[in-house]
């Protein structure tokens, strides 16, 4: 498995090459810049515009700019914020553990839903809780996400106030605990809706078909318990399409933490990325372009690995 792990890490380099290069490309070929802003300001003179274009290296041809900045990121050095001065990787790590932990928090949601509600749907085909289930799940892959947060925070901070509606603590107190675990609560089950909504159909239609299996009836027929059968024996094999479905929406919290950290206020990544879109800053937009791609490249691999676990018929080489 070592081996089959260092392999897949070693092809990835190219597919990160790839994306390194078409990224680069399409933000080069936005329209206006970084100086866009600044253009717009009646104080900055052409003069002043030219001189911080020539200091930030935006008067090179573009393929001279790809060079530096390849060339900087195999060293560490991921380039330099045009907001603010500082390094790209300080502007991401302090921004990273926020959305980590939001990241985190969502994804144990979404799980011990999706698992719960899709057992419980397999078990009881067709009943009022499974139609129930799927209404939900319709509900929950068809409404926007920014529209869901928007209406939690409506309901459960204004409404009644029992969850505040932003930020990642209370300033008053300062961060702590059972602060950050008060206002997490919103922002998690936004952000892991929509897994919740598909993961539980995947594992329910998955349960289903595996419940129907010889092995499955024999061991029933053997007198083994039926909560046993469904958790040790079917759950195996039905959580093998799951892994699939999760390793691929895995890269996308990211992708949806940056509506989620925008509604919510939550400083984190996505919240970073919102904010470089507005004000042009190309280093901090590819750094975590970057680092999205790596995320789902990681996100693959982990679920190959998985899947040995789940079904020791699989083998590496």
């Amino acid at each position: 498995m070592g081996k089959y792990a260092l392999r897949r890490v070693l092809q990835a380099i190219p597919l990160l090459l790839g994306v390194a290069i078409l990224s680069f490309a399409l933000i080069q070929f936005l329209p206006g810049g970084p100086l866009t802003l600044l253009a717009h300001n009646p104080h900055a003179t052409a003069a002043q515009i030219k001189q911080i274009s020539h200091n930030l290296g935006l008067d090179q041809p573009g393929y001279v700019q790809f060079f530096k900045w390849a060339g900087g990121l195999l060293h560490g050095d991921w380039g330099t914020s045009y907001v603010d001065g500082r390094p790209v990787l300080s502007d991401i790590g302090a921004r990273l553990p926020a959305t980590l932990l939001l990241m985190g928090t969502g994804l144990l949601v979404s799980t011990i839903l999706a698992v719960t509600f899709g057992v419980l749907s397999a078990v009881r085909p067709y009943s009022l809780f499974d139609y129930g289930v799927t209404f939900f799940s319709f509900f929950g892959l068809s409404m926007p996400v920014f529209w869901f947060g928007l209406m939690l925070q409506l309901l459960f901070a204004v409404h009644l106030g029992w969850l505040p509606a932003a930020d990642a603590y209370d300033e008053r107190t300062g961060p702590s605990f059972w602060s950050g675990l008060h206002h997490i609560i919103l922002p998690a089950f936004t952000l892991g809706i929509t897994s919740i909504a598909g993961w539980s159909r995947y594992l329910r239609s998955s349960l289903v078909d595996v419940i129907r299996q010889d092995y499955i009836r024999t061991a029933r027929a053997k007198g083994v318990v039926r909560r046993r059968v469904i958790l040790v024996h079917a759950m195996r094999n039905a959580l093998i399409p799951l892994v699939t479905v999760m390793a691929l929406d895995i890269p996308g919290y990211f992708t949806g933490a940056v509506v989620v950290e925008t509604v919510y206020s939550w400083p984190g990544m996505g919240r970073l990325f919102f904010d470089s879109l507005n004000t042009r800053d190309y280093p901090i937009q590819l750094g975590l372009l970057i680092i999205s791609a790596c995320l789902i490249v990681l996100g693959n691999l982990i679920a190959d690995l998985v899947y040995g676990h789940l079904d020791p018929r699989i083998k590496y080489s």
